[in-house]
């Protein structure tokens, strides 16, 4: 078995009460990856830095520790300055909002060697992807949709579609999206607050009635969707999902339609380095593409369909990895 050197970059809230918290999809890798006997460190954005034309971070070692009935993932409080070429991959998983700061992080990514170290994903990538804006690359598989700032042209978008929901382009988990109605007295209130007087673009989409019935987040991984998905259940007195609890979670299944939807899609993931990707869909609608930190659900899979989903990707990460070493050995001899 290869060992290899990896660093994911997390949030600050999980470093700050960094544990294995099972409803995390990045700490079931990292454990992963300490079972495996790598050397995996941790990282937030804003340890990131640039020496030159050197990408930097001051990083953590994670080890594993026994306890009583469980092992947890803890890490030395003593951080090292390791410039990120000296690692074989770094995961950048950071939750939105993809503010400035998130940007500048991709740009420091931009000086990793990726002949040398893999980056996932893409810092490129994220930035070309934005998660609302994104499934316009798709145009058979979305719901109509507009983004703008007009208040005018979203009144129009309502008028048309009778029901829509309005999205920010940046937040992630359900934060400021509202669903409209044709004829509700707040609309124009809504609208004020969420374009900011006219001056922020937000995304609006026609509704899916089907979402009373959960949205389903399919898992795609190197180009390959994974058999295994959860529905999300709207939580209580909404409208959408936004407490992750078990009730909330249902055993998904993949049609044939969103089969062919994903084999479609995979070559252009690919092409633009998005290796780790979550799908929401509606009616074999794509309504979202989750790029920056994508949420496996890896506990809900685990215990819904008996398996252990973690080793699987980091299966993928470890071939992948492989693949790399195996190139630059041989480029050297």
């Amino acid at each position: 078995m290869n060992k290899f050197k990896i660093v994911y970059v997390i949030d600050k809230v999980e470093l700050r009460y960094f544990e294995f918290n099972d409803l995390v999809t990045s700490f079931w890798l990292i454990k992963e990856c300490n079972h495996r006997d790598w050397d995996v460190y941790i990282t937030t954005m804003d340890r990131l830095s640039l020496r030159n034309n050197l990408p930097e971070a001051q990083v953590f070692k994670t080890s594993l520790k026994n306890t009583a009935d469980k092992i947890d993932i803890v890490y030395d409080k003593k951080a090292d300055q390791i410039c990120l070429n000296e690692f074989n991959c770094v995961v950048f998983r950071p939750d939105p909002p993809v503010n400035m700061d998130y940007i500048f992080a991709t740009y420091i990514l931009d000086y990793v060697d990726t002949s040398k170290t893999t980056v996932i994903n893409s810092p490129s990538g994220i930035r070309k992807a934005n998660e609302k804006l994104y499934i316009n690359n798709f145009q058979k598989f979305i719901p109509d949709n507009l983004t703008t700032s007009n208040a005018g042209l979203i009144k129009d978008f309502l008028d048309k579609h009778n029901e829509i929901i309005l999205k920010p382009l940046n937040k992630c988990f359900g934060k400021g999206v509202f669903y409209l109605k044709k004829g509700d007295k707040n609309i124009n209130a809504i609208l004020e607050s969420s374009t900011d007087n006219g001056t922020t673009v937000v995304m609006v989409q026609k509704y899916l009635p089907n979402i009373k019935n959960g949205d389903k987040r399919l898992i795609i991984v190197g180009g390959e969707l994974y058999d295994e998905c959860v529905i999300k259940l709207s939580g209580e007195d909404d409208f959408k999902f936004n407490i992750h609890r078990d009730e909330y979670f249902k055993k998904g299944f993949i049609t044939d339609e969103q089969r062919e939807m994903c084999k479609t899609i995979a070559p252009k993931l690919l092409e633009d380095g998005l290796y780790f990707v979550g799908l929401d869909v509606i009616d074999d609608m794509i309504i979202e593409v989750n790029v920056t930190s994508p949420c496996f659900f890896i506990r809900e899979i685990n215990n819904m369909y008996s398996i252990n989903l973690e080793k699987r990707v980091v299966d993928y990460l470890e071939n992948l990895l492989s693949s790399k070493k195996q190139q630059t050995l041989t480029s050297v001899i």
